[in-house]
């Protein structure tokens, strides 16, 4: 999958998307709202078993108590972890449908740097163009239809 000024160009198709509201970024740090420039790798899938059926068959459900830490001070900074959490944390079983289907990067992770940023997902855009706090997000029609194509360990090119 390569990011391009006009969309997400993957498997010969391309995909309007939306990026971080702080642009493209060499040096990406936590709360700074930019998409990290690089070349990363699909390492999860995540959905709503609730709402949608699995996308592939290494696809993981979201739970009830699943959140994803963002609090650079915590030893589990930029991992899934579980309810009761007390740090700094999102919640991935949102009430909107924007994390019904979540796949998910490589960018700082598994060994974060603390500071240096967490949770670059791929999901749901809340309409065309709006920004996001630095994922790539698609419209569900789009993220659905890419979702089956993707294999574990695909590329994410961020020029």
């Amino acid at each position: 999958m390569v990011l391009t000024p006009t969309g997400l160009r993957f498997r010969g198709d391309k995909y309007p998307c939306s990026i971080g509201k702080g642009g493209l970024s060499l040096r990406k740090k936590e709360g700074d709202g930019a998409t990290p420039r690089g070349i990363h790798r699909i390492v999860g899938m995540l959905y709503r078993p609730d709402r949608i059926p699995p996308p592939t068959d290494w696809a993981l459900p979201i739970g009830r108590g699943d959140l994803w830490s963002d609090d650079p001070t915590h030893e589990d900074y930029n991992m899934m972890v579980r309810a009761p959490y007390l740090y700094s944390h999102e919640k991935l079983r949102r009430a909107d449908p924007l994390y019904d289907l979540v796949i998910l990067t490589d960018w700082n992770w598994p060994y974060a740097v603390k500071g240096r940023g967490s949770a670059i997902f791929m999901h749901q855009w809340r309409r065309p163009g709006y920004p996001t706090e630095g994922c790539i997000a698609l419209s569900r029609a789009d993220l659905h239809r890419l979702a089956p194509k993707i294999e574990h360990r695909t590329r994410l090119i961020v020029p």
